[in-house]
Parts: structure tokens; C-alpha cells; sequence
């Protein structure tokens, strides 16, 4: 089976599919994320996360 990568924007608590797909990649770890399984995201940065350990990474980048 071929998976397709999706494009979406990103919206508060949700998310709109622009170009239909089956996975995004995650900003951090590169890693696919199936659409199904996407729970972690940055409205702000237009970016996908694999998990809340790539979230933690993210934000560490942002502490002053």
C-alpha cells in the first residue's frame, strides 16, 4: 500500500485537511504520523509532533 503525505493546517483543538494524505512528518524526529494517530501540534509553528517527548524538545528550543 502506498501512504501519501498529507497537507494540513493546523487550528486550535483541531485540524483541516488541505491535500489528502495518510501521514504528516513530525517537525523533531522526522518520523510519519499517521492522521488517524495526530494528537500533537503547534498552531503557531505550523508543525506536527510524534509525541509530547518531541513536544518537550520543541519548547526546551524556546526557553529564554
Amino acid at each position: 500500500m502506498n501512504k501519501k503525505k498529507a497537507k494540513v493546517i493546523f487550528k486550535h483543538n483541531s485540524f483541516d485537511v488541505v491535500e489528502q494524505g495518510d501521514y504528516v512528518v513530525c517537525a523533531i524526529s522526522g518520523k510519519e504520523i499517521m492522521l488517524k494517530d495526530l494528537s500533537y501540534w503547534n498552531v503557531e509553528l505550523q508543525e506536527a509532533y510524534f509525541s509530547p517527548k518531541e513536544v518537550k524538545k520543541r519548547y526546551q528550543n524556546f526557553k529564554i
